[in-house]
């Protein structure tokens, strides 16, 4: 971390900004030489000091193809981005934000109450809502689950 100034260590704000970032990046290798990257909507738990991402997609793709071949991904969420004004001098101008970046890998969760479980965690977390699950639901979809155990968080406020 090179601006140790930004750096956040407590777990508190850390899970602060993976509640308010919505949007999930996750990068894997894409197998043809460039990495692979795809925003999704998730949910989580914290596990044992690792923050464990569940996302939901279509049953058969690029990124289920990517994740059996290498399960090594990498994920990135940001919210509170912002415009600082430098006024006339463009050097200035900069962007307050919070960020997490972590690494792990992922996995396709194929036990139905797992799957049940990520989707419930997933829905509570973008909409602020408890919702009932069924097998029916999680077998309509499939289910990713990233398990980070290495991450870093830093912030620039106002």
């Amino acid at each position: 971390m090179r601006r140790k100034d930004r750096e956040i260590t407590d777990m508190d704000q850390i899970l602060d900004i993976v509640d308010g970032a919505k949007v999930l990046h996750l990068g894997m290798d894409g197998g043809d030489g460039y990495p692979y990257i795809v925003p999704l909507n998730y949910g989580y738990e914290l596990l044992d000091g690792s923050i464990v991402f569940y996302m939901h997609c279509a049953k058969d793709g690029r990124k289920l193809e990517r994740i059996r071949q290498n399960p090594k991904v990498c994920v990135e969420l940001e919210c509170g981005a912002g415009l600082v004004s430098g006024g006339n001098i463009p050097c200035r101008y900069g962007l307050t934000y919070a960020s997490v970046i972590g690494w792990g890998t992922a996995e396709i969760v194929e036990d139905e109450e797992e799957k049940i479980r990520g989707l419930k965690l997933l829905m509570k977390n973008q909409t602020g809502r408890e919702f009932e699950m069924d097998g029916r639901m999680a077998s309509a979809v499939a289910v990713l689950k990233a398990v980070v155990p290495r991450f870093t968080a830093k912030a620039r406020r106002e």
